[in-house]
């Protein structure tokens, strides 16, 4: 008995310290652990780091932008490169061709243009939070990019120089107003690719319209911008030009007035996406989101632009998406034809 007993004791006394000893450094290992598995807080993990953003974007506005986000994120350096969507799209084949996009964020003209960069796989697929206030229909499904604003092309008209404002585009191609029309390039501006590719392919239009325009002799140029001018100082009285810069320049006190054609008007949303290569995909994301924003487009509102989130109205002068009579054509058609379209303009044109 006693030597049963004691054999028993022995065992209780080994598995009581086998407890003992294991438990101490399980406790030890779990407050070791506890820090790793903690979320890492903002402020030791900053975005920060540098930003090269891509825009068609005007130079003053991307300046606004560009400050604006830095207020929020101030250990972001954002550098720019600012031309006419295809000249930029042209920048970024070059580069995509010699290794490596430079690009982390794009920000241009219309979807278009990026569902040419999705096709070619270069960009990054990110569904930011601030999407649940973007209406769907101006969002890629896949993530890859989004509109950030409604810009409609409409007539623009020098109120010194048109006797009666016209309500049609036919008004381009009338006997009256030969010699005295102007239009961007589809070659250098994005908004203009995309109008070439929706009149075209609407009825009432077609290629015989811009035929129309050729024999009424209006003048092409290169941009959006210069088309505005051209208008403003009365080089021109009549001109087909995105509705912001003409709202913008009236309120700045320039004899100009847009018109929304009756037949309706094409409509771009500038979307914003990020490319795929990018170097700082942090830093990237944050200034989509920031874009998409309240703040972001809020800021857009005040700069003059329609924005494309739910909630926040358009600036005086302009109108809402709610408000417009659109004309569009389907997206992948306008995509797949877009560099047949501007070889047949070049040619009517001799751009």
């Amino acid at each position: 008995m006693k030597k049963g007993f004691l054999i028993m004791s022995l065992a209780a006394l080994l598995i009581s310290g086998g407890c003992g000893t294991s438990g101490q450094p399980s406790s030890a290992q779990g407050a070791q652990a506890t820090p790793q598995t903690e979320p890492v807080p903002e402020a030791t993990n900053p975005v920060s780091g540098k930003l090269s953003f891509y825009t068609s974007q005007p130079e003053g506005d991307v300046t606004k932008l560009i400050a604006e986000f830095n207020k929020k994120y101030p250990d972001v350096q954002v550098t720019s490169f600012r031309s006419g969507t295809e000249e930029v799209t042209a920048k970024i084949a070059a580069e995509n061709q010699a290794g490596k996009v430079q690009a982390d964020v794009l920000l241009l003209a219309d979807s278009v243009t990026f569902e040419g960069l999705k096709k070619q796989d270069l960009l990054l697929s990110y569904k930011s939070p601030e999407l649940s206030k973007i209406p769907k229909d101006f969002t890629d499904p896949d993530g890859m990019y989004s509109g950030t604003k409604v810009m409609a092309t409409v007539l623009a008209i020098n109120t010194q120089k048109a006797a009666t404002p016209p309500s049609s585009w036919k008004a381009l191609a009338a006997a009256e107003t030969r010699d005295a029309g102007i239009m961007p390039s589809p070659l250098y501006s994005g908004a203009a690719a995309y109008n070439v590719g929706v009149f075209t392919r609407t009825e009432g239009f077609g290629w015989d319209y811009f035929k129309g325009l050729k024999a009424n002799n209006i003048a092409v140029v290169k941009g959006n911008g210069a088309v505005l001018n051209a208008v403003a100082s009365g080089e021109k009285s009549y001109g087909m030009v995105v509705d912001y810069l003409v709202a913008r320049e009236k309120a700045k006190g320039a004899p100009v007035d847009l018109i929304y054609p009756a037949e309706g008007v094409p409509v771009i949303t500038e979307p914003i996406g990020i490319m795929k290569q990018t170097a700082n995909e942090k830093a990237a994301k944050a200034f989509v989101d920031f874009v998409l924003s309240e703040e972001g487009q809020k800021l857009a509102s005040d700069i003059g632009y329609t924005p494309i989130r739910e909630g926040i109205p358009a600036p005086q002068g302009l109108k809402s998406i709610s408000e417009l009579k659109v004309i569009s054509s389907d997206i992948s058609q306008l995509t797949n034809d877009r560099d047949s379209d501007k070889k047949q303009f070049t040619e009517l044109f001799g751009q």
